[in-house]
């Protein structure tokens, strides 16, 4: 069995969650989540990981046990207060899962600490434009107009069944997605404050497009050892998303599974495999 330790961190006065495995000295690994979850969705894939790495999964900002960060949430402000929790659990050094938001939110601190990165492994998280899929338009209509008719239109993303859709499109057996994951994300939206969070982040995900070239431009320069484990059915982040990594770094991995946007929820041993067999080299 897997000892996962269950922490609050104090970021200058601001609360986060994390959960924690393995053995303080072992290479760190720092796990990201994305909307709308939280640290949870790595339930599966600690336990696989924990013998050779020290983990830490942080809830970010605004999502599971963490503190809200008002109105106004933006991914620069995300990746602040993770950036400040890692120096806080002693994650001086470390191996970086993304994962959806987790994405623009590690890219940003790889760019800031490029000497902390040892790898990076992207799970359906996109640094590139042909990444994103048409289900972004009603998004993409609210960079444009921040109007709030705009804004409200975007609340069809907050409802419970919604969050199923995501969970279980793609996915060959939806038999085999657990609904732990997806109450529990319902549950946490409906938390209060969630949805004006969320809704703000949506509309600030305009920075982290316009930060691509920014990204690209790390990869290019530090080509880090990197590993992309793909849903290949998801809605939103497309395949060539995937893809266009080894444009920037011709050494990376890409890796497809036959699932949607939450691939852990279907296919966490083989992602454990496929990162156990990367992350030594």
């Amino acid at each position: 069995m897997t000892a996962i330790s269950y922490r609050t961190a104090d970021v200058d006065g601001f609360k986060i969650f994390y959960r924690e495995a393995g053995t303080a000295g072992a290479p760190k690994l720092l796990l990201l989540h994305g909307f709308p979850s939280a640290g949870h969705m790595f339930r599966d894939l600690i336990p696989r990981l924990a013998d050779r790495f020290h983990i830490v999964a942080p809830d970010l900002p605004g999502f599971g046990n963490s503190d809200m960060p008002g109105r106004g949430a933006s991914f620069d402000g995300i990746a602040a207060t993770i950036d400040r929790f890692t120096e806080i659990v002693g994650f001086d050094r470390y191996a970086v899962y993304v994962f959806d938001y987790g994405a623009p939110t590690g890219f940003r601190l790889a760019v800031k600490h490029p000497e902390r990165i040892t790898a990076i492994i992207s799970q359906n998280g996109n640094a590139y434009e042909e990444g994103l899929s048409d289900g972004w338009n009603p998004i993409r209509a609210y960079w444009q107009d921040p109007s709030e008719a705009n804004r409200e239109a975007l609340r069809a993303f907050l409802k419970p069944e919604t969050t199923i859709w995501q969970y279980t499109h793609g996915v060959a057996d939806p038999t085999t997605v657990s609904p732990d994951g997806y109450s529990l994300d319902n549950f946490y939206l409906a938390r209060p404050g969630a949805d004006d969070t969320q809704l703000d982040l949506m509309g600030d995900y305009k920075s982290n497009v316009a930060l691509y070239p920014t990204f690209q431009a790390y990869f290019r320069t530090h080509k880090p050892p990197f590993l992309a484990v793909w849903g290949k059915n998801d809605p939103f982040f497309l395949p060539p998303g995937a893809e266009a990594f080894k444009r920037d770094m011709p050494h990376a991995l890409v890796r497809f599974f036959d699932t949607g946007h939450f691939a852990l929820e279907t296919h966490a041993a083989e992602i454990a495999g496929a990162i156990r067999d990367f992350l030594p080299r």
